[in-house]
């Protein structure tokens, strides 16, 4: 069966029932990947970021993960949403603080936006915690609708966003 190399963002910034810290939560998430037809490739360092936008919650524990699936966007999605679901994520306000946040950021390069679901994601290229990561594990990576590169993208990022390399 035909593999789609797909790009998921992972972060935390509140630890999930039965892990010590959010990263751990996150790691024990991608280890359960593989379970739901994600097979992880790689997994970028780990980045502490600031919230975005700015507030007083925890700093967030991110990283990108490159992976393959046979699943359609839409399924991967949804698998991505299950795992969060079994780690307790509840969303309710977006941007509030979480104990695993999936998502799904490219799926074989191509485009796709409808009411379910928008790929590339449409804030990816907005945001420090994501391409920082993404250059990690996809330094070629060009961004399907603007096509520009990863340091391009990086370069035009507005210069507030706290990120550093974890321990």
């Amino acid at each position: 069966m035909n593999r789609t190399s797909i790009l998921i963002g992972i972060g935390a910034n509140l630890s999930p029932d039965g892990y010590a810290t959010p990263r751990e939560g996150c790691e024990a998430a991608i280890a359960s990947l593989a379970d739901l037809g994600i097979d992880v490739v790689a997994v970028s360092p780990w980045y502490e970021t600031a919230p975005v936008p700015v507030s007083d919650q925890p700093w967030f524990n991110n990283a990108v993960i490159a992976a393959t699936t046979s699943m359609s966007a839409a399924d991967a999605l949804a698998a991505l949403h299950r795992v969060e679901a079994r780690f307790g994520r509840i969303r309710t306000v977006r941007n509030a603080a979480r104990v695993l946040d999936l998502d799904l950021l490219d799926y074989g390069g191509l485009t796709y936006d409808d009411d379910n679901i928008s790929i590339p994601h449409p804030r990816l290229h907005e945001r420090a915690f994501v391409l920082l990561p993404m250059r990690d594990v996809a330094p070629g990576y060009s961004h399907p609708v603007s096509g520009l590169g990863i340091d391009d993208l990086i370069a035009a990022l507005p210069g507030d966003q706290q990120i550093r390399k974890a321990d």
